[in-house]
């Protein structure tokens, strides 16, 4: 008889807050309790004061699980980045598996990613390919095919986002070497990610596609005007001064950027689905 395979403790690490919808709160949270490898532990952060409705939500898993789930509660909302920033500080385990609150893992996501910890036990970081839904995962609009290897994720940094974030399964000790989460308005997770790279750590992306993220109407929407331009101005120059980015990679990275922000949204929302992601095949037919 073949010996069952034993992975790691890891614990799930969520933020969620007043915004987000209790049925997508639920199916999110569903899809890790269903992992092959379940978590050890579940940090949910809530980032300031919730609804009535998500209130039950959170209250019926942790009735249900009453010895899994920790969570943590913020006062004031104050944005992605110090929630996680907090939630790292709380979780036990050495391995954390991020995950966002509206959106889907598949049931072998995190045992697929502890196989390829233990082909590459050096890595700090393991993320992978996503696809992109609207309103249920049977209807995918686009593929999010990353860079699969460290020095190919490295040279892909330098031009755009090398992960998407609730697909990772990442080492706490990597996380806190690079410093933690900081509070970088719609940078928080591509402001650690060089963080990351910088201090040495290690990263692969899994081809598979293994998360569903939700792209909601105002998606791309979000991804433009002057604040978000300002947003991203105030990271690719902080990379610049640093010399993570050389000047090339600088306006390489930079020029289309702000070309994409500033265009209307109909225009900008048709270049993020057709030129940076893979359209569905299926799509239209």
């Amino acid at each position: 008889m073949r010996k069952k395979e034993v992975y790691p403790k890891y614990s799930a690490l969520m933020s969620v807050y007043y915004k987000e919808k209790p049925e997508w709160l639920k199916f999110s949270i569903e899809s890790m309790l269903k992992q092959t490898v379940m978590p050890d532990e579940f940090v949910l952060v809530e980032d300031g004061p919730l609804t009535e409705e998500l209130d039950i939500v959170i209250n019926r898993f942790v009735k249900d699980y009453p010895e899994l789930f920790n969570v943590i509660k913020i006062k004031k909302n104050g944005g992605l980045g110090p929630a996680l920033e907090l939630g790292i500080t709380k979780c036990t385990n050495e391995y954390i598996a991020r995950m966002d609150s509206d959106d889907y893992s598949m049931p072998n996501r995190i045992e697929e990613q502890f196989k390829i910890y233990k082909k590459y036990p050096e890595l700090g970081l393991v993320g992978t390919n996503v696809e992109e839904f609207e309103g249920s995962i049977e209807n995918v609009n686009c593929h999010v095919i990353l860079p699969e290897f460290h020095d190919d994720i490295y040279k892909f940094s330098k031009k755009r986002c090398p992960f998407r974030h609730p697909s990772l399964l990442y080492k706490k000790s990597a996380v806190l070497k690079a410093g933690n989460y900081r509070e970088f308005h719609l940078c928080e997770d591509y402001d650690l990610y060089v963080r990351m790279l910088s201090t040495g750590c290690k990263c692969y992306n899994i081809q598979t596609p293994l998360v569903y993220m939700r792209i909601g109407s105002d998606f791309y929407k979000r991804r433009g005007g002057w604040e978000y331009m300002k947003t991203i101005l105030r990271f690719k120059n902080e990379q610049l001064k640093t010399g993570y980015f050389s000047l090339f990679d600088y306006l390489r990275s930079t020029i289309p950027h702000i070309v994409v922000c500033l265009l209307p949204n109909g225009l900008r929302d048709w270049i993020y689905r057709n030129l940076l992601r893979k359209k569905d095949k299926n799509e239209n037919k």
